[in-house]
Parts: structure tokens; sequence; C-alpha cells
């Protein structure tokens, strides 16, 4: 199933996507989408709704230097746990939303990641249960300003301000996470082409080890780590991060 969450004339809701192409349809779920969906009936085509970010996290907890290569292309090492740091719930932006571009930053990178979106409350899950705390999969921007990382010495501010972690088109709840293709664009140039087999630490794990530090909540979202690859994205260009089996996630650049 793909969960996403619209707008519609009526206002905002969670739907199910239906069909692709231009006879996909939107079929509205009472209330939330975790648990068994509740339909109300009402269904609307896609073309005729505006997607939003699929969901609105509490918190986003993300994973740095998760591929070798990009550790490497970063001049870091591999870490042997996880490192995470969290992103704020304002970062958060849906497709076709613009990524703003502060005035405190000279070098503002995009990072395509797959994201896990949770589904239930868990703490110091096993890696061998985690697969049951899962909702289902999306797309991630983990847009990063590069120079500010580099001379804070801490992440909060670089991964932090508004507009940067674009999520969507939507939550895919019966992908294989294990080995799919990743391709980041910029206008149209291939930026990263990788696939989620060469994550170091791999999904459960990552679920049994932040599960172990903080309670993670329906709707939290962990950002899986990043491939070789990364840039500076400018006012103008366009961002399209495509996974497979989910979607592609495209998003604008504009100067803040």
């Amino acid at each position: 199933m793909r969960l996403a969450r619209i707008a519609h004339p009526e206002g905002v809701a969670f739907v199910s996507v239906e069909g692709d192409g231009a006879d996909a349809t939107v079929a509205e779920i009472a209330d939330h989408p975790f648990g068994t969906p509740n339909f109300t009936g009402r269904r609307w085509p896609l073309a005729d709704v505006r997607l939003l970010a699929p969901i609105l996290p509490t918190k986003i907890i993300a994973v740095g230097r998760n591929y070798a290569d990009h550790a490497q292309e970063m001049g870091n090492e591999v870490p042997a746990e996880p490192m995470i740091f969290l992103k704020p719930s304002t970062t958060v932006i849906g497709p076709n939303a613009a990524i703003r571009l502060p005035k405190a930053s000279s070098r503002v990178d995009f990072e395509g990641e797959l994201a896990v979106v949770i589904g239930q409350p868990v703490k110091n899950v096993p890696a061998s249960r985690a697969a049951q705390a899962v909702l289902g999969y999306t797309i991630a921007n983990d847009v990063s300003a590069r120079d500010l990382q580099k001379s804070d010495g801490q992440w909060g501010r670089a991964k932090g301000f508004d507009t940067f972690c674009p999520l969507g088109p939507w939550i895919e709840t019966q992908v294989d996470p294990s080995d799919l293709a990743l391709r980041s664009e910029v206008d149209g140039q291939v930026k990263q082409d990788a696939r989620t087999s060469a994550l170091v630490h791999k999904i459960p794990d990552l679920i049994e080890f932040i599960s172990s530090v903080m309670t993670l909540l329906p709707g939290d979202t962990i950002l899986t780590g990043t491939p070789a690859g990364v840039g500076p994205i400018t006012d103008g260009q366009q961002v399209s991060i495509t996974i497979e089996g989910i979607g592609t996630l495209t998003n604008p650049v504009q100067n803040a």
C-alpha cells in the first residue's frame, strides 16, 4: 500500500494511492494511517489533489556515514556504531515544495536517502523484531549546510534549517528495503547512483540501536544515510531522488 498525505478541496487527509499515472486515484483514510486503515469512502483523482509530506514526525533521527563510499569522500572513517543526530520536525516539507537556501550558508548540499517510518511505539526492540515496528519506507533529502557543519563542529544548525528535510512522495508499506536502487539527480544530471544493500548498519540494526537510546513513536522517521556523490545545490535548480519500488521525490531550490 502507498500511504500519502494530501491537500484536497476540503482540507488535509491521509490517503491510500491506488493505480499509476493519469489514472491514479486516492482513497481517504479516517484519522491516521497506523494499524488497519479505516476508509471513509471518499476518493479523488491524484491529479486533482496536492501531495504533502506523507508524515509529520515528532522526531527525525538521521544516521551519518552509513555508506562507506560517502564516509570516504568526506574524509572520514566508517563508525563502528551508528552515528545518529536529530533534525527538527520543522525541517519537513513535501514533494515539489521549495528547499530554501539560508543566507547564513554559502554551501548547501543535497543528500538522497531511504527513510524508515515507524508504525508503533517501540523501546529496546531487538533487530529480529524490528520489522514489526515499521509502517513503511519513503524518500528523504537530508539537506545540509556543509560549511556550517564543518565550522560548528556539531550538526544541529547545519542540518536544522526550515525546509531541510523533504519527504515523499508517499510511504510504501510493502517494499523490501534491503537492496533498492537509489539515484539522485540535480537538473537531470545523475549525482548519486547506489543500492541500499551497501548500508553499513542495516535497517533492523539501526532500529535496535536507536530504540535503545530513545522511544520511537508512530510517525518517527529514520534517515538511513546517504551514498557517495553529494554536492551543492543553488538557486533555481531542481533535485530529484528516486528509490526503486517507492517513487521519486522532487523539490525546487530557492534562495530564502
